[in-house]
């Protein structure tokens, strides 16, 4: 192609420098559409074109009638890859060329990845709470054990081996304490915003790109209260959103693809998130309920002597517990009750 037409050769590419204004003007012309020439990039004041049809007249004429005056530079290229550039840049659903429109969705492939990894990192820090609630349980339980056995009359374990059981028990609740306080601190900013900002960047993409219906969900159940529940039974009804077309190129309709199946899982992680925080509440209360009726029945049966001290200890933890868990599990029991059923496809209407 060179020697024929004595012009650089270019290859296509779906990532070229094209100037949206250059985009624009273009397409008022017909060349682009019958893949004679498309504008490729504008380097200072230098417009570069790839052009099919080298010795055309009238196709240069036409760029020179929609671009005077400037300074031009053209490239020979297959008419097939000028049209593929036209595909790319024409102007489609959301009044922006494809191939802006392609990197937008990219844009927001990754800010849903973002809080993707966010919500991962919430889970973890809640693991680690769960995994110091473990370590705290064992302790309350060292130092509920040392207790009763010190009160019998002929305990099997000597009392200064008693005596020891409890201070480790103390040692090792008062570490985790300490350990999950300090994870406590770092979750002030865990709250129910960072589920509405994901869900946003969810609703925003939607309506942005593919204008799906956020109601009526499938086989006439009920709409959802929140949006995140409505977001979930919209989206378990799809997997491509776009159907293939003839002005698109299939990697068009495979983007916009990967993009709902990205918000299908941003809003699984939503909820994974939401049965991470329950989890929690529901450890806390079940920890704190068994500490507190031990220490309640231990200070029944053994009446009030200086040991009762370590009943009230093991009382106020269960209380602390029951109290720390009702903050995690409370406000987002509504949410985790309106999860998305994962159903067969049969089950959804057409």
């Amino acid at each position: 192609m060179a020697t024929y037409s004595g012009l650089d050769t270019l290859t296509y590419d779906e990532r070229p420098p094209v100037p949206d204004d250059l985009a624009r003007l273009a397409f008022q012309a017909e060349g682009p559409a019958r893949g004679l020439w498309f504008p490729v990039c504008r380097v200072h004041d230098v417009l570069t074109f790839a052009i099919s049809e080298f010795d055309d007249g009238a196709a240069k004429a036409e760029i020179e009638e929609l671009f005077p005056g400037r300074p031009k530079r053209f490239l020979a290229c297959l008419r097939e890859e000028i049209g593929w550039y036209a595909q790319d840049f024409a102007m489609r659903d959301t009044n922006g060329p494809v191939g802006i429109q392609r990197t937008t969705m990219a844009y927001w492939r990754n800010t849903m990845a973002l809080w993707r990894t966010k919500l991962a990192c919430q889970r973890t820090n809640l693991a680690c709470g769960r995994t110091w609630l473990n370590s705290l349980r064992w302790g309350l339980g060292l130092i509920g054990m040392g207790n009763s056995l010190l009160r019998l009359d002929n305990p099997i374990i000597p009392k200064p081996a008693l005596w020891l059981l409890v201070v480790a028990g103390a040692t090792l609740a008062t570490v985790a304490i300490f350990s999950y306080t300090r994870l406590r601190r770092s979750w002030r900013h865990i709250s129910d915003q960072n589920l509405v900002e994901a869900t946003s960047a969810v609703v925003y993409f939607l309506e942005e790109f593919h204008f799906i219906e956020l109601h009526d969900p499938a086989n006439g159940r009920p709409m959802k209260r929140t949006m995140l529940g409505r977001l979930g039974d919209s989206l378990g009804l799809y997997s491509t959103v776009v159907e293939p077309r003839g002005g698109y190129r299939e990697r068009i309709t495979l983007a916009r693809e990967r993009n709902v199946l990205a918000a299908q899982r941003t809003i699984l992680a939503c909820y994974r998130t939401l049965a991470a925080r329950a989890r929690t509440g529901l450890a806390f209360f079940r920890t704190g309920a068994a500490v507190f009726t031990f220490g309640l029945g231990l200070l029944t049966y053994f009446g009030l002597s200086p040991l009762s001290l370590l009943d009230g200890l093991l009382i106020l933890a269960g209380l602390g517990m029951l109290i720390d868990g009702a903050i995690w599990y409370w406000p987002v029991r509504r949410e985790y009750s309106e999860t998305p059923r994962c159903l067969r496809y049969e089950d959804y209407d057409d």
